[in-house]
């Protein structure tokens, strides 16, 4: 792990210092600024500088990884998930908030208050989707393999009217059709198309 890696990984002490001390100030302003503001700015920042880069890396190298940095800066909203939940109730409060974080959001998505979403800046959803009840989208995958720490990064795609029923789960460069029903616990893996095309159904598969 690289000094950058190590210096990301202060970012959520100190912005919970920051949220603690606006917190005693009894600064409601401040607060919800450093809770909702900070991180999206700090982040938007970041990607200039280290843009995200997609597909498979090795987080094993010494090597700065800009996506474990972006993790960091949004792990408190994986730490205390109600901080997105109360987003989620009030109408397009959630796709303006994901849409700061540089995500391509449509009108009209349904957003279920107990979903998780691991990956703000990642993800590509058409006009009137609606999410199930705990769908979790990932717009990353971390797998041990040997020596090395298989990172693979992509966009999460959910085409316009699809559905994606409870309990499913999109791993990083997935694809979902417009108007597609992905049924209840449903897993997709990585790059997978839903549904799949006669050509992908046909394939051979490995033995």
């Amino acid at each position: 792990m690289t000094l950058k890696s190590y210096m990301a990984m202060l970012f959520p002490a100190i912005l919970l210092a920051t949220i603690g001390f606006s917190a005693v100030k009894l600064s409601v302003l401040g607060t919800l600024s450093a809770v909702y503001l900070l991180p999206v700015l700090v982040y938007r920042c970041f990607v200039v500088l280290y843009p995200l880069e997609l597909g498979l890396s090795n987080m094993a190298e010494k090597k700065f990884s800009p996506w474990w940095a972006s993790h960091q800066i949004q792990l408190l909203y994986t730490a205390v998930p109600v901080l997105e939940a109360v987003l989620r109730m009030i109408p397009g409060a959630y796709s303006a908030w994901l849409r700061l974080w540089g995500s391509r959001i449509g009108s009209s998505v349904y957003w279920t208050p107990r979903m998780e979403i691991h990956d703000r800046g990642l993800l590509n959803i058409g006009d009137n989707v609606i999410f199930g009840h705990k769908v979790e989208l990932y717009g990353h995958t971390v797998t041990p393999k040997r020596s090395r720490l298989l990172l693979y990064t992509g966009l999460v795609t959910v085409g316009s009217g699809a559905f994606v029923g409870a309990g499913s789960r999109l791993a990083p460069g997935v694809v979902i059709e417009p108007g597609a029903v992905v049924p209840i616990l449903t897993d997709l893996y990585m790059n997978a198309r839903f549904p799949m095309t006669k050509e992908e159904l046909d394939a051979p598969r490995p033995a």
